[in-house]
């Protein structure tokens, strides 16, 4: 049996190598546009795959899993927005302060406060070298911010869908296609190239299978093998697995203060996520 970290450390490897394939998209297709196609395609992969329709859905249930599905499709366009200004490794690190935040605001002891503390310092470390840096990078801070925001909320949906008894992978392809259909009528028309181009096509299925159907089968099956706080300990390691990304694959290599900074966001994710007691959500399809 492969080990739990072994498992997370490869789907969060999976995860950012779809990243970094996005990347190279978006000189062709624009980054929202990417990401939306991203959604779209995981969600009728997932759908073929879970059949959610052989489930019985109460009412309460498609309204928390459409509202799971918007906030998660907001968190993917955010966060690509933010990859086409700033390195992935520093975006990852960036986005980690939406579930600090709420780790910090629902746990209670000196782990959390010191932890929000920490990753205060790393985050403002991260943003302040990314603003010396040439290009459009203040873009990339708000898009962040605005993934980072929706990562809390997805947290706290994600957690109640999760529990429902639709939940799991299978609330999850409901969410991912609501997310792709409110989204469409917005970004939808910016598809066009992927449609004529069958590389391209190719290349975003490439993107929504590494990013998000891989990543969220293993973390089902990450979460039925460790407890939450353990859980939570190994996010840690993912700031660091998209920074190893990023540079060996966009040969984007951190330096001085974007190093202490991750190193700064991934310990308060430690400190934070081993305080921790009840199950969040596993991440995000970054």
């Amino acid at each position: 049996m492969v080990p739990a970290p072994l498992l997370f450390v490869l789907s969060g490897v999976t995860q950012y190598l779809g990243a970094a394939l996005a990347v190279g998209l978006f000189a062709q297709v624009a980054a929202p546009t990417v990401a939306w196609l991203r959604v779209a395609v995981a969600a009728v992969v997932l759908v073929g795959w879970r059949r959610p329709w052989r489930a019985r859905w109460t009412r309460r249930d498609l309204v928390r899993a459409t509202a799971f599905g918007v906030v998660l499709a907001g968190m993917n366009v955010s966060f690509y927005v933010a990859i086409d200004h700033l390195p992935l490794g520093t975006a990852v690190a960036l986005e980690f302060a939406g579930p600090v935040a709420v780790a910090a605001v629902t746990g209670h002891g000196w782990r959390d406060r010191v932890g929000i503390a920490v990753a205060a310092v790393g985050v403002v470390l991260l943003a302040g070298v990314s603003l010396q840096q040439e290009g459009d990078t203040a873009t990339g801070l708000v898009a962040i911010a605005v993934a980072a925001a929706c990562w809390a909320a997805y947290i706290v949906l994600g957690r109640r869908v999760a529990t429902a008894t639709t939940g799991g992978v299978t609330g999850l392809s409901v969410a991912m296609t609501a997310g792709a259909v409110v989204f469409a009528p917005f970004l939808a028309g910016g598809a066009g190239p992927v449609v004529h181009d069958g590389r391209l096509a190719l290349a975003v299925l490439g993107v929504a299978v590494l990013s998000s159907v891989i990543p969220y089968a293993i973390e089902q099956v990450v979460l039925r093998r460790v407890r939450p706080a353990s859980f939570a300990v190994l996010l840690a390691l993912l700031p660091a697995t998209a920074a190893l990304v990023g540079a060996v694959a966009l040969h984007q290599v951190p330096h001085g203060l974007e190093v202490v900074g991750l190193l700064l966001v991934s310990a308060a994710i430690a400190l934070t996520g081993a305080h921790q007691e009840q199950s969040d959500e596993a991440p995000p399809p970054a």
